[in-house]
């Protein structure tokens, strides 16, 4: 009988570790995606944009249309001397306002402007070969299901950055 409990023991703790490594890999191959993706990705933006500039003036465009560097900082989940370095950048070339902001001295305003929001447009374009080509390289993936799987993720591991 203590034989069998062990046994069966045993055999969960395998299941546990197999199932973990599954995960691992899946989350690794994630990155991996990103990482290849971005790169490819930015050799085709414009103008010398890069991918961290390009992603700051899409998420005006899908969240909000005002932040403050923190806030932008958070979202990205960079320091705020990283995201001041890039939003210096974006405002150098027209593409987002910084003013400061009216209820606090300290504190800045960024917003997107029409420049911005042609260059992401722009840069959406330009991407458009690498995308027809990755869609006819990938014809028989059902990417609707997989865009709805990985929102999923992408929500679990959102919500849990804040708790």
């Amino acid at each position: 009988m203590k034989d069998k409990s062990l046994k069966v023991l045993k055999d969960k703790n395998r299941s546990r570790k197999k199932d973990e490594s599954l995960l691992f890999s899946y989350l690794n191959e994630i990155g991996i995606i990103a990482q290849l993706a971005n790169n490819e990705f930015e050799r085709n933006l414009p103008d010398g944009l890069t991918v961290s500039q390009f992603s700051v003036l899409n998420w005006f465009v899908r969240v909000d249309s005002e932040a403050t560097p923190g806030r932008l900082a958070d979202a990205f989940q960079v320091t705020a001397g990283a995201m001041t370095n890039t939003l210096k950048k974006l405002a150098s070339k027209g593409f987002v306002r910084l003013e400061p902001d009216a209820s606090s001295g300290r504190r800045k305003r960024v917003t997107l402007t029409r420049k911005g929001r042609e260059m992401r447009e722009r840069a959406i374009a330009c991407t458009s070969p690498l995308l027809a080509e990755f869609g006819q390289a990938m014809n028989a993936m059902d990417f609707e299901q997989q865009l709805k799987q990985l929102r999923q993720v992408r929500t679990y591991f959102d919500t849990r950055r804040y708790s």
